[in-house]
């Protein structure tokens, strides 16, 4: 049984942090010390996983028991609150996708000079859902709404890869958290898409940039490998989404050397 009470004398005066930002920080890092495969913890790991005295710990679990941001059992375990999980319910419904994609995607097409898309799938097919044209007066042309087939272009094969796909290209491609096509959909365009995840759906989209072939050609993409895993990642932090894959393949990616 989970319980949100502790004896009056501990929770009395834990209203106030008499520590001001300092008892905050300490106390949102025991919140995301818990981990996804955790069945309760221990005071004594989450001294652990901390670096904080039990004492400390102790006194700040006062506070968050109180606001149901964490749970006690009867076995001394911690859980984490069902306040959190209202929190959550409030961000989601806060939350809509081009405020978080968009300016990523601005910035990426202000480093880039190229024009990006944002896909979604559709079934078997891809939508572009949201577009950031290129400046260039020659740039590869998509709009906002356009259906593109899946297994052609570098956002189809992300997505089919992130999907339920599977193959030797599509392991590949979860392994490298990219893909970079030369001319498949379109002779004359390249371009490089990555993965976005959130926690309303696992496969939130896929960021796409990409251009004519005259400018935008295999050493560019390249170059742009560690921008768009970037991207992605705070993208789908954002969104709430599993990071795990996409930090594995940033990983991957050698160190750029200084110019």
């Amino acid at each position: 049984m989970l319980t949100s009470h502790l004896s009056k004398d501990v929770v009395a005066g834990s209203s106030t942090a008499p520590e001001g930002v300092a008892a905050l920080d300490r106390a949102f890092a025991i919140l995301f010390a818990f981990r996804p495969d955790d069945k309760g913890v221990s005071l004594a790991e989450l001294a652990a996983r901390t670096g904080l005295y039990k004492s400390t710990i102790l006194r700040l679990i006062a506070s968050l028991t109180h606001h149901r941001m964490l749970l006690r059992s009867e076995d001394g375990l911690y859980y984490v609150g069902p306040a959190t999980l209202q929190l959550g319910a409030l961000y989601q419904r806060s939350l809509q996708l081009a405020d978080v994609v968009l300016p990523l995607m601005r910035r990426l097409r202000d480093k880039s000079g190229e024009s990006v898309s944002f896909y979604v799938r559709q079934n078997n097919l891809r939508v572009c859902l949201h577009r950031v044209d290129s400046t260039r007066a020659i740039r590869d042309h998509v709009r906002e709404g356009d259906v593109l087939p899946m297994d052609k272009g570098s956002g189809g094969r992300v997505l089919s890869a992130f999907g339920d796909d599977r193959g030797e290209l599509c392991e590949r491609i979860r392994r490298d958290g990219y893909y970079i096509s030369l001319g498949e959909r379109d002779a004359e365009t390249a371009g490089i898409s990555t993965p976005v995840f959130s926690a309303a759906q696992p496969l939130a989209g896929a960021f796409t940039l990409a251009g004519p072939r005259s400018r935008v050609d295999e050493a560019l993409m390249l170059r742009m490998r560690r921008l768009m895993l970037e991207t992605s990642i705070e993208a789908s932090q954002q969104l709430g989404g599993d990071l795990v894959s996409l930090r594995a393949a940033l990983a991957l990616l050698k160190p750029e050397k200084a110019h």
